[in-house]
């Protein structure tokens, strides 16, 4: 029932400008779908919808387009990182992070996180983890960008 009811909204927004939940509820009525407004509060959020401006100034339901990767390792992760990785070196188009013992593959795993541009593999060890980059320039930026992290 509720993804024959999540299909069922996603055509409904896709034909029509739905502007309220109301609305929404009223159209899934004439499809023959009963639900409650908290129902299709909890769909609208799971189903990652938001209320983008239409013509006119109105607004109205859509797909959330979804965010750009973010290069940033948050918070606690960002932490983690700081303390574990000890140095960083660029060779041709690698990137080698060294680490303390043990903590490479939680610093690889930070690494892969972050959704690298350019990023073709990683490696992680004990103490050593390389990042196999595209190009040369990718990998020297990647590496000025973790040594100013371990600075900052």
């Amino acid at each position: 029932m509720k993804a024959k009811r999540q299909a069922e909204i996603l055509r409904i927004i896709n034909e029509q400008d739905i502007e309220t939940q109301e609305q929404m509820l009223d159209q899934l009525r004439r499809c023959g779908i009963r639900a409650t407004q908290a129902t299709i509060s909890r769909d609208i959020k799971e189903m990652n919808l938001v209320k983008q401006p239409g013509e006119g100034g109105s607004y109205h339901y859509v797909v959330a387009r979804p965010q750009p990767p973010r290069r940033a390792i948050a918070g606690r992760l960002q932490n983690i990182f700081k303390e574990g990785v000890t140095s960083c070196d660029v060779a041709q188009n690698i990137v080698v992070v060294k680490t303390m013992p043990g903590l490479a593959p939680a610093a690889g795993a930070a690494l892969d996180g972050m959704e690298l541009d350019g990023l073709v593999g990683s490696l992680a060890g004990d103490d050593t983890v390389i990042l196999i980059m595209r190009t040369n320039q990718v990998a020297e930026g990647l590496a000025r960008e973790i040594e100013s992290m371990l600075e900052g």
